[in-house]
């Protein structure tokens, strides 16, 4: 995240029943839910991987990671739901959502720091949260969630 920003632009989307957003900066793009192909002796919670235009990119549950319940869907609720695909320092991983949300402009004085434990995720992923009329949008700081040591693990499991 830009340091010295007064506002940051996050890409928000829903993982069971919290908000969570992501700098838009990480984020390459939204895809549909595809494919995944299991990898033999992954880490519980990659998925897999699946192929993006001829690119293989490794597939992360953030349900299993942060041990988050999905939510029940219907049919339609189905449709709403993909893959995030970040770019963290040049490596592309794919995250499970169960809904796109939207981008949303927040101010840095908004942001707030984490409780110490907020929906069994450890405050050291969470770069803050916002307080809204619905409850939190909690901000990822994705660059923990994927240290370099596991992303290199990723891409060496899919070469």
């Amino acid at each position: 995240m830009a340091v010295g920003d007064t506002q940051l632009q996050l890409v928000t989307f829903q993982l069971g029943q919290e908000l969570y957003g992501v700098d838009i900066m990480d984020v390459k793009e939204i895809v549909k839910i595809q494919n995944i192909r299991p990898i033999p002796n992954a880490p519980y919670y990659v998925e897999g991987i699946f192929n993006l235009r001829s690119e293989i990119i490794p597939v992360i549950s953030l349900h299993k990671r942060f041990r988050i319940e999905q939510i029940e869907k219907t049919e339609d609720e189905e449709e709403e739901g993909g893959f995030i695909i970040l770019n963290i320092d040049g490596i592309k991983i794919g995250i499970i959502i169960d809904r796109i949300e939207r981008v949303v402009h927040v101010k840095n004085e908004e942001i707030k720091p984490p409780p110490q434990m907020l929906t069994g995720i450890g405050t050291e992923y969470i770069h803050g949260v916002i307080r809204q009329e619905s409850g939190y949008l909690i901000i990822l700081d994705i660059r923990r969630v994927f240290n370099p040591k596991d992303l290199q693990k990723l891409v060496g499991n899919d070469a």
